[in-house]
């Protein structure tokens, strides 16, 4: 993995961590009324919301390096990369409700 690679995990890391920890800080108001289902959905729009931002980072960032690739083999696979990457964070944001359902059976709501 690249510097710049790690560099963009490590903030994909942050920012994943601080969209959980505002959600869990906003919990204190679902906690009080006792709706987890409340809590359960903002937490969810927070992260396809981060997911579908970081995708269409990437996808930007995929296209830039493919414009500007000019032919190298190398240069062109890494940006198919970054948005093959793009397309993930996309569907992972779409199916973010399946992933919610799928915690309220495990919790029982």
């Amino acid at each position: 993995m690249t510097h710049s690679a790690q560099a963009l995990a490590r903030l994909i890391a942050l920012a994943l961590g601080a969209a959980l920890a505002f959600a869990a800080l906003s919990a204190r108001a679902y906690a009080a009324s006792g709706d987890i289902t409340a809590l359960i959905d903002t937490v969810r729009l927070w992260v396809a919301g981060l997911l579908a931002a970081l995708a269409t980072l990437f996808l930007t960032i995929g296209a830039a390096r493919y414009l500007i690739a000019n032919g190298n083999p190398r240069a062109m696979e890494e940006a198919k990369d970054a948005m093959r990457s793009a397309l993930i964070g996309y569907a992972l944001a779409g199916l973010s409700p399946m992933f919610v359902d799928i915690v309220r059976r495990v919790i029982g709501t």
